[in-house]
């Protein structure tokens, strides 16, 4: 009997593997940590190879210190994969080697291509079938620019050997030797039919996309073949979910009308609508939420992205030098009682749902000398709170139910200030689990049901424990600060 589940979480900034028990304990964990590259502004890629290594080298470092406590990888009944989403590679078939850098699903290079598109689709026929607005954070537009600018990538396309992927099925296909995705990670490219979990022919068509390149659509939750090398030869991968939907499959969030918000380098809000999509008239996503098993319907979700979130707290450390690590926002923040009239715009990627403007810019509105580096800090923090007041907002409007209870996760939640901000700014209560690795832990829950490890979603044990933050300010404080982030926005949209 197998004791163990795996789990590879394929980061922005880093690459883990991890091993759970039945109970959802984390045994043990390896990390690779990683820098992407920004050769011109708006651009940010990675060497398709570096992430595989990052991904190859936490496994290695995971199973030694498994070996090490007296487990083997007979122990292990599956893994699971739970990656960065939009992000897009190219490789050659023949080769099996990358063509050029993966586009980070950050990146904006592709605006050009995007207003071309759009005018193109002036029926808006595309959104109708993928359920996704024509942006830049998506795949299609990644790999058209790649079409258009790498000649390496023509080339490949013209001889036929031409493979796209997002980053799971890169990791698939040099782990199993198979070109395969899942219906959460297609859902994400602009060329599935949201309502097939198909390649629709039609965007393909739209897009100048060959089908052929293209990875062949399973559920969340199968076996897609066994791991052909390294410390875990043999080993079934049985679980592929996009790192956010992961998330709230980790959140156990499988009921309509439950929400989770992940803060990581961005921050990307989803909630369960069911078996039916709800397409948002608010400017949110509809997305494929989760498919646990080739017979089981599809579950959706409307979701709302911040492109820039912990990634903000790095600018700060990285290229201002206002802290020295991460943590020490929180000591600055805290330092204020308020944000000084200070609020920061973090549109270094353009602004994501509600607003979908890709020519934001970011900006620091409000300053006086009076405002000092912890209030910097906080509006910094605020930012985040803000934004997911914005998605928030949207996705009550699009339900027709308001949201009472934010379940959380991801490495900004370690901040109990930004999680009182955020539950002041909402005014509703916000919790966040203890058991804090709920994005592995989704993947490792899809990879198990998979192999028979759970026997079903309620044989999983809940994750009850959690800490709570409630409102303390009144609603016209609340008011006050979200009429002061509005006028900040408006700024950031003049600046472009």
């Amino acid at each position: 009997m197998s004791k163990l589940v795996g789990s590879i979480d394929q980061g922005t900034s880093s690459s883990r593997f991890l091993v759970f028990d039945v109970n959802g304990n984390v045994v043990t964990s390896h990390q690779i940590e990683y820098s992407n590259t920004f050769p011109q502004p708006g651009w940010v890629q990675k060497d398709p190879s570096d992430l595989l290594k990052s991904v190859l080298d936490s496994i290695e470092g995971c199973c030694s210190e498994l070996f090490k406590l007296g487990y083997s990888v007979k122990d292990i009944a599956s893994v699971g994969i739970t990656n960065q989403r939009e992000t897009t590679v190219a490789w050659d078939s023949e080769t099996g080697e990358p063509l050029t850098d993966a586009i980070i699903w950050s990146d904006t290079r592709t605006r050009e291509v995007v207003q071309r598109l759009v005018a193109k689709d002036k029926d808006n026929k595309i959104p109708a079938i993928c359920g996704l607005p024509i942006t830049t954070y998506f795949s299609a537009s990644k790999m058209i620019w790649m079409l258009e600018n790498v000649e390496s990538v023509k080339e490949a396309k013209e001889k036929g050997t031409l493979r796209f992927g997002t980053v799971d099925s890169w990791l698939l296909y040099k782990l199993t030797g198979k070109h395969i995705t899942d219906a959460t990670n297609a859902s994400r490219t602009m060329l599935m039919d949201i309502h097939t979990l198909k390649w629709s022919p039609e965007a393909c068509e739209f897009f100048g996309i060959d089908g052929s390149s293209l990875p062949e659509i399973r559920s969340s939750s199968e076996v897609y073949g066994n791991i052909l090398h390294g410390s875990l030869t043999g080993v079934p991968i049985a679980g592929d979910l996009g790192d956010q939907q992961a998330a709230t499959v980790g959140q156990l969030c499988f009921s309509p009308g439950e929400a989770k918000n992940t803060y990581g380098t961005g921050c990307f809000m989803l909630f369960n609508t069911g078996t039916s999509p709800i397409f948002s008239k608010n400017g949110l996503l509809t997305t494929v939420c989760y498919q646990l098993g080739p017979n089981e319907k599809p579950v959706y979700a409307l979701e709302g992205s911040i492109a820039v979130a912990g990634s903000a707290i790095q600018w700060l450390r990285d290229k201002l030098g206002i802290i020295s690590s991460a943590p020490e926002i929180n000591v600055l923040a805290e330092s204020v009682a308020d944000n000084g009239g200070v609020y920061f715009v973090t549109a270094f990627s353009g602004l994501f749902a509600p607003y979908w403007r890709d020519d934001a810019r970011g900006c620091i509105v409000g300053l006086t000398q009076y405002a000092n580096r912890g209030h910097i800090a906080r509006a910094t923090l605020e930012s985040v709170c803000f934004q997911t007041k914005a998605i928030l907002d949207a996705m009550n409007a699009d339900s027709g139910a308001n949201l009472t209870v934010l379940r959380v996760d991801g490495g900004m939640t370690n901040s109990d200030i930004a999680m009182q901000i955020q539950a002041d700014l909402l005014g509703i209560d916000v919790l966040r689990p203890e058991m804090k690795e709920t994005t592995a832990f989704g993947a490792a829950i899809a990879a198990g049901l998979a192999v028979g490890f759970w026997k079903d979603k309620n044989d999983i044990l809940s994750q009850t424990k959690s800490t709570q933050f409630s409102p303390s300010i009144s609603e016209k404080e609340r008011e006050s600060l979200i009429a002061g982030w509005d006028r900040a926005v408006k700024k950031s949209l003049e600046s472009a």
